[in-house]
């Protein structure tokens, strides 16, 4: 008894190598053009991902230079506008101080106008009164206790004009 009927076996050998070939011929060239297009998409897409990516770094590196850049900027405009606040504040001092010593000056040279004309006054007067005394004592001839009394009087009298 013959259990493998050797007909039969190389009947489905025959089959199973044609199904191959047919296979082979009619899906398995387009399922793996398919399959290798699709790796390639996604090796594509992998590469733009990776290029994407080192864009975003650059940019990011591009921004954090400029920011830095802004802050010093930002930091020289303010220490621009405190070294400019002080040199209006000293301009500002120096010219108070000026006037304030103008101011000094001329009320210095007004009190010395004042006390000039002031003194004038008082000789004006001094001579005045001695006219005046000098003129009584000619007019009238005195001992000397009179002339005691009027230089007293004229001493007295110059007094109370201080």
């Amino acid at each position: 008894m013959n259990l493998i009927d050797i007909r039969l076996v190389g009947t489905q050998i025959l089959g199973f190598l044609l199904m191959l070939w047919a296979l082979r011929a009619w899906a398995w060239e387009p399922l793996l053009a398919v399959l290798e297009k699709r790796r390639q998409k996604i090796a594509g897409d992998f590469r733009e991902a990776d290029r994407v990516k080192e864009e975003a770094r650059e940019l990011k590196v591009s921004y954090e230079l400029k920011l830095r850049g802004a802050d010093a900027e930002a930091r020289s405009r303010i220490q621009e506008a405190v070294a400019e606040g002080q040199r209006v504040a000293a301009e500002i001092n120096a010219q108070a101080q000026a006037q304030a010593a103008q101011r000094l000056a001329r009320a210095e040279e007004e009190m010395a106008r004042e006390r000039e004309k002031s003194k004038e006054q008082l000789k004006e007067q001094i001579i005045q009164l001695s006219l005046g005394a000098a003129a009584k004592i000619l007019k009238q001839r005195l001992d000397e206790p009179a002339q005691r009394k009027l230089a007293s009087e004229f001493v007295d009298e110059v007094g109370a004009l201080r």
